[in-house]
Formats: C-alpha cells, structure tokens, sequence
C-alpha cells in the first residue's frame, strides 16, 4: 500500500469545514489542537484508504455498507455527546468541554460487533400509520432528523450527513 501523504494544508482546510458544519449542529471541535488536528489526520487517511471518511478511533472494514455507522459524523455522536459531552473519538464536544467547564473522559463503545447489529424500533402496526401518511418517512441515522417526502434529503439539514446516512423508518 502506498504512504499517504497528508499535508497541514489539507489538515487546516478539513478542521476549518468540520468546525463550521459542527457549530452549526450545535457543537464544537475538541479544544485541544494538537489532539484534533491527529484525528482530521487519520480521517483523510481513512479517506484515502477506503473512499470515505470512517472514524479514526474505530476499526473500519473497507466495506462502506458495513462502515456507513462509522463514517464521521459516526451514528453514536449526538448520543455520546449528550451523554458524555464528546463523541467516542472526542473530535466532536459539548459546549461544557470546549470552554473547559467539563472534561472529557472514557466513553463507552455503542456499536455492536458485527455479528450482533439488529435494529429495534417500537412496533406500531404499519396499517395504523400508513393510512395517515401520503410519504414514506426517512431518519437520519446520525442525529435523528425525521422528514416525510418520496425520497431522503441530499443532505440533512441538521447535522449535514449525506444521503446515504438516511434510512427508510415508516
């Protein structure tokens, strides 16, 4: 496998579009620079690796169907954040941490292993909510957004995830 080369150019130029797509999802870059500018680091890395941006701290499998949880922003962020005040890899903190008023510690791993994923959702009979629905319903399987239209957004507007991160949820 070829090095990969990552200058401070392409390090400044991701931080600066993560910062502002963060701030405006309500969050905020881990303070300590030298600790994100490793982890914008490792996402161009794994950019380059596999095609898309999976999360530095996890071990992704170079399949983007079996990774697309991972893919930064990763699906357990807004959990984490609530939770623990960062995202598993503390690129992503809470206001409380960025100012310094709460420290970041361990967080625990919400991705089940491979051979235990299964989704769980309330069972509400389809026919009850079919027949108030003239659309399918979509959720962002990053931040929850739910939209009710043909098709999911190209982008969703809360947390700026793609397309793909969406999923059919009615």
């Amino acid at each position: 496998m070829n090095d990969i080369t990552v200058t401070q150019d392409d390090v400044n130029s991701l931080s600066f579009h993560l910062k502002k797509d963060a701030e405006s999802a309500g969050y905020y870059l881990n303070p300590d620079t030298g600790f994100t500018q490793d982890l914008v680091k490792g996402l161009i890395i794994n950019e380059h690796r596999y095609s898309y941006p999976s999360c530095p701290c996890r071990l992704a499998s170079g399949v983007k169907e079996k990774d697309i949880d991972i893919i930064c922003p990763c699906d357990y962020r807004d959990s984490d954040i609530n939770e623990y005040g960062s995202c598993y890899c503390a690129l992503y903190v809470s206001q409380a941490v960025s100012q310094g008023k709460k420290k970041v510690g361990p967080i625990p791993e919400r991705r089940l292993p491979a051979n235990q994923k299964t989704k769980v959702h309330k069972v509400i009979p389809k026919t009850e909510i079919l027949a108030t629905l003239s659309y399918p319903v979509w959720r962002c399987r990053v931040c929850g957004y739910l939209c009710a239209r043909q098709e999911p957004p190209d982008i969703c507007p809360i947390c700026k995830a793609t397309k793909e991160r969406f999923e059919r949820f009615i």
